[in-house]
């Protein structure tokens, strides 16, 4: 078994489509609107592997709170280096925590977050 996608509802599409392919880099699979439930539905991959479904809806509540609430805690994204990934971000506008180091696995990461507050993580390979 392998994960498929990690669906991701957005409260401003425009903002979020451009978060994830312009600073982030994702590639754009397949974008549709779907008039019934006036809702995007845009499909990211990390070169053609498809990893994120987006979506737009009408009024979604917000996120309960951060980080430590039920649910989905973070995305983690691995880079190969993680101080040019997060030097990158910070050029780009995003507010980067400083880099640690897993106390486990003795690799370097470090978290920043989305349009709409989700944590993201940048891990060392």
């Amino acid at each position: 078994m392998k994960i498929h996608h990690i669906a991701i509802i957005c409260s401003d599409y425009a903002i979020s489509k451009a978060f994830y392919t312009d600073v982030l880099g994702l590639k754009i699979l397949r974008e549709v609107y779907r008039e019934e439930r006036q809702s995007y539905k845009l499909d990211l991959g990390i070169d053609d592997h498809y990893v994120i479904e987006l979506f737009s809806f009408p009024n979604p509540p917000e996120r309960p709170s951060r980080p430590e609430s039920c649910g989905l805690r973070h995305l983690a994204f691995s880079v190969e280096n993680v101080n040019e990934k997060r030097e990158e971000l910070i050029e780009k506008g995003l507010k980067c925590e400083e880099i640690r180091i897993d106390e486990f696995t003795g690799k370097e990461f470090f978290f920043t977050q989305d349009p709409d507050q989700l944590p993201l993580e940048f891990y060392e390979i």
